[in-house]
């Protein structure tokens, strides 16, 4: 009687084991499936740009002048560059022109050839060419300056341009006005959607640029008996804003 007792309870216990062995990857599934999973919404962004301008008043003025000299050797050339060039600034001293107002832009020296039909290029001589440009800071001697340098040698005035010589505020005020437009356009976009704007997400900034009428530009400059009248007009200085606004 006990050996069939003892077969009942070994039949009993392996099957409650198989039993449990067998339930335990079905609960493990239903638990698995029943975890909620979170599925974050798409976010709702609007990347817009926009300038913001302001005019000022320009306060310095850079010009880009020349000394161009010819002679029959290379050395002949630069001979006669080099005294004319020390008349200029000899000559910009006098103006008020302070030395680290005055910079070399480019010094050349190349062959001249005489180009004939039919023959070989004939070398004729060598023209050096020596560029300065040269800050001024008060624009009322602007005229008088290129005068000047015109009497003292300079044979070539290629361009002038206008500036500030301190331009952060009006580079703030620029930026101001680019992110107020911005914000503006932000505002109309997300209403005309049903939206709002959140909040900014990134900006990014371009510039500052001028924006100036071509700069005067000169030939071959010639002695006037008045002093070269030079106008400044208004500097439109620029700045680009971008920027990524999340709505809601």
């Amino acid at each position: 009687m006990s050996v069939i007792k003892s077969a009942l309870l070994k039949s009993f216990a392996l099957g409650a084991l198989t039993a449990g062995l067998m339930a335990a990857p079905l609960m493990a599934n239903a638990e698995t499936q029943s975890a909620p999973v979170l599925v974050m919404p798409a976010q709702s962004t609007l990347s817009l740009s926009a300038n913001g301008e302001v005019s000022a008043t320009p306060d310095m003025a850079t010009i880009n002048f020349a000394v161009v000299t010819q002679g029959a050797t290379a050395s002949d050339a630069m001979k006669a560059n080099n005294v004319r060039m020390n008349t200029v600034m000899a000559a910009l001293k006098t103006a008020g022109i302070a030395a680290k107002d005055i910079q070399t832009s480019s010094l050349n020296l190349n062959p001249q050839y005489d180009y004939t039909d039919g023959q070989a290029p004939k070398l004729t001589g060598y023209q050096a060419q020596n560029q300065i440009t040269v800050r001024v800071n008060d624009l009322t001697q602007t005229g008088p300056v290129i005068d000047a340098v015109i009497k003292a040698g300079i044979n070539q005035v290629n361009a002038i341009n206008f500036g500030l010589k301190n331009d952060e505020e009006i580079t703030d005020q620029a930026r101001q006005a680019a992110v107020a437009t911005l914000l503006k356009r932000a505002n109309l976009y997300a209403a005309a959607t049903g939206m709002k704007v959140k909040r900014i997400i990134s900006i990014e900034e371009g510039g500052p640029v001028y924006n100036q009428p071509q700069p005067v530009m000169f030939a071959r400059a010639k002695m006037a008996d008045a002093s070269t009248p030079v106008s400044s007009g208004e500097l439109q200085l620029s700045v680009n804003v971008s920027a990524t606004f999340e709505l809601e």
